[in-house]
C-alpha cells in the first residue's frame, strides 16, 4: 500500500511538471506568429516614380498597364515607365477583368453604389462591409457607399482604379486598389479615353 501511494504521488508530480513545462515553453506546432497588415504591405516593392519623365508626361502621351500576376500598375509615357505602383486586384470570385480598356470616367471623390456600410442617423456604423446586391438595411439605418478616392472607371459595371487597402495580395471586389500617392499621380496624368491594358 505504501509503495502504491508513493507511485501515485510520483505519477502526479511528473504530470504536473509536464503540464507546467508545456504552459511555459508552449507546444511546437510549426505555426508562425500572425503578422500585421503593415508587415504584409511591406512585402510589395514600394511606389517608384521617375520624376524627370513624369514632369514631361501629358495626358495625351500616357497609357496604363496593370499586371495582375505581379500586382503592379504602371503609368507609361511613350515607352517609358514613369510611375510603378503596387496594387490589390480582385480576389477569387471577384477577379478584376483582363483586357483592353479606356478610362471612362474620372471622379476625385467617388463612392461605391454597391459596397459600403449601413449607418444609423448619428453616422454610427451598424453593419460594415455590406453589399447592396445581397444585404438588407436594418431598421433605422441607411446605406453609405465605400469611399473610392481618385476613381478612374474602366468598365460600365463599376470596375475602376482608386485608393484602397493593399494587404499584399488580391483582395478587392474587382477594382484595382492603389496607395493614395499613386492613385493621385495616375489620376492627375490621365484623361477620359486614356488606354488601359490589364494583363491576366
Amino acid at each position: 500500500m505504501k509503495y502504491r501511494i508513493i507511485a501515485i504521488s510520483l505519477i502526479v508530480s511528473v504530470l504536473a511538471f509536464g503540464i507546467a513545462g508545456a504552459q511555459l515553453f508552449g507546444p511546437k506546432t510549426g505555426l508562425q506568429p500572425m503578422r500585421s497588415a503593415v508587415d504584409l504591405i511591406k512585402k510589395q516593392p514600394p511606389l517608384r516614380v521617375d520624376q524627370a519623365r513624369l514632369a514631361q508626361a501629358s495626358p495625351d502621351s500616357v497609357h496604363i498597364l496593370v499586371s495582375l500576376p505581379q500586382q503592379r500598375a504602371y503609368l507609361f509615357s511613350g515607352d517609358n515607365v514613369v510611375v510603378d505602383s503596387p496594387i490589390s486586384s480582385g480576389k477569387r470570385g471577384h477577379e478584376s477583368p483582363a483586357g483592353q480598356f479606356k478610362v471612362l470616367e474620372k471622379d476625385a471623390n467617388h463612392f461605391s453604389s454597391i459596397y459600403g456600410d449601413f449607418v444609423d442617423r448619428s453616422g454610427r456604423v451598424v453593419r460594415a462591409g455590406v453589399s447592396m446586391r445581397i444585404d438588407a438595411a436594418p431598421s433605422g439605418t441607411h446605406y453609405v457607399g465605400a469611399a473610392m478616392k481618385w476613381f478612374m472607371r474602366l468598365t460600365d459595371e463599376g470596375v475602376g482604379m482608386h485608393v484602397g487597402i493593399l494587404p499584399g495580395y488580391p483582395a478587392s471586389h474587382g477594382c484595382i486598389r492603389m496607395p493614395s500617392d499613386a492613385a493621385k499621380l495616375f489620376y492627375d496624368h490621365v484623361k477620359v479615353g486614356t488606354p488601359v491594358e490589364v494583363q491576366p
